[in-house]
């Protein structure tokens, strides 16, 4: 049965800020209590000192690493992380405004679906069955049922006004289909 639940809040550009999220990604690290916790857009998460391994393409950001994400991601082995906070550039106007914001120029390919997919396909390679990953963004797609993640719980969070509801997915890794 999937959990479902709308919450009211203020907007926040700092994600893991805004209270109602704040709370569901708190109550699964303490739940869960998994010991490789992995953030690739850490930027300023009120989570950083949870997560054994952050990145951030800004170098200005406070992390242990300063890797383009998919490149972060690539560096952990199969089925080795517990717990992944997955809240990337939420459109490609902020995907646009973060690679400017360091100096780097934006390609066509940093801009398209692949963005998202080539990292969701390397986050199903690096958690571990069983494994959480938490997804914050403008929809509910989170790493997905074809990505082998069973979707938990969604949040909803309006914020009223002209501004756009965050989207937060829970979703556990399945166990590999045995073939």
């Amino acid at each position: 049965m999937i959990k479902m639940s709308r919450v009211w809040s203020m907007p926040n550009k700092n994600t893991f800020s805004i209270l109602p999220i704040k709370k569901l990604i708190q109550h699964y690290i303490e739940s869960e209590k998994p010991k490789i916790i992995i953030d690739p857009f850490v930027k300023d998460s009120v989570f950083k000192n949870y997560c054994c391994k952050t990145n951030d393409l800004n170098p200005k950001c406070e992390a242990t690493h300063h890797l383009e994400a998919l490149e972060f991601l690539k560096e952990f082995d199969d089925k080795s992380i517990d717990m992944i906070l997955f809240d990337p550039p939420w459109t490609v106007r902020q995907i646009s405004e973060c690679y400017k914001n360091i100096g780097r120029q934006v390609h066509q390919s940093d801009t398209q679906s692949s963005f998202y997919g080539t990292r969701k396909k390397e986050v199903t390679r690096i958690m571990k069955p069983g494994g959480i990953a938490i997804c914050c963004g403008y929809n509910s797609g989170g790493i997905g049922k074809t990505n082998g993640f069973e979707l938990l719980e969604v949040l909803l969070v309006p914020h009223g006004g002209p501004h756009h509801d965050s989207i937060v997915t829970v979703e556990r890794r399945l166990e590999p289909i045995q073939e």
